[in-house]
């Protein structure tokens, strides 16, 4: 950090999530967004390219010159799994620390995330879903597990959508069996047109079920949580693989690592 300013650059900056993320990362106070790449339309002005005035911020197309032009400290990522991987190994090798919004990295791609995480001996996220309301979701369902013998999950979604089931929901019932609930938990995946991001719970026990959903109107909601999530990644060590382990992480910075 430079004089007390977060550096940020955004990958993806141009998409559907990722120019939400910019906006919220260049009206958030203490951040300076002083990068910007997309895989298309180099050069371009990224306030032009989003429909807003300029903002001053041309658009990029490499990461690692994006990344050695501008020396950020957090790397924002929304490509897609494959890119978004690379991406925070490169970054990481620069000493940048990346927050990874990207879902649908492989197993063998996380661990070998923790594991260059750990030999630096600095802080990395990924986080499925940047959504206050999906980290209550969790939270909640943590306890309802405790009460329901049978649970299942559905996640509904656009139909560009590609990875099938979404990450949040992947997450979810990860966090379901470490509650208790049988494994795995079904997950059940829904792309229709008109559809943002819905994922509910459903409870099952004798005579009754409960069910926790949670609703994304308009992917500004996300906002909020990136801003979140660039400030916290800073303050901890080892890799956070949702919002809620991310602030676990940064309230105890010494813990290693947090699935």
């Amino acid at each position: 950090m430079s004089g007390g300013v977060l550096r940020v650059a955004v990958a993806g900056a141009t998409g559907r999530t990722g120019s939400e993320a910019a906006r919220a990362l260049r009206a958030a106070e203490g951040i300076a967004l002083v990068a910007a790449v997309a895989r298309s339309r180099r050069g371009e002005d990224l306030g032009h390219a989003l429909g807003e005035a300029p903002w001053d911020l041309p658009l990029e197309s490499d990461v690692v010159a994006a990344i050695e032009r501008t020396q950020p400290d957090v790397l924002v990522d929304f490509t897609l799994a494959e890119p978004a991987a690379m991406h925070a190994r490169l970054a990481l090798e620069r000493g940048v620390r990346p927050v990874i919004g990207a879902t649908g990295l492989s197993g063998a791609d996380v661990e070998g995330l923790r594991r260059l995480v750990g030999e630096r001996g600095t802080g990395a996220a990924l986080v499925p879903n940047f959504s206050f309301g999906v980290l209550l979701l969790n939270r909640f369902c943590r306890e309802a597990a405790r009460y329901f013998p049978a649970v299942e999950v559905v996640e509904s979604h656009h139909v560009a959508k590609r990875d099938r089931p979404s990450g949040t929901a992947a997450r979810i019932a990860r966090v379901l069996e470490s509650a208790g609930a049988d494994a795995p938990v079904p997950v059940h995946s829904v792309r229709l047109p008109g559809l943002v991001a819905h994922h509910e719970v459903i409870f099952g026990g004798p005579g009754e079920t409960l069910t926790i959903r949670h609703d994304t109107l308009h992917r500004s909601s996300f906002g909020p949580g990136v801003v979140l999530a660039a400030r916290r990644v800073m303050a901890m060590r080892g890799l956070a693989e949702d919002l809620e382990g991310l602030l676990a992480a940064t309230e105890n910075p010494r813990r290693a690592s947090v699935g």
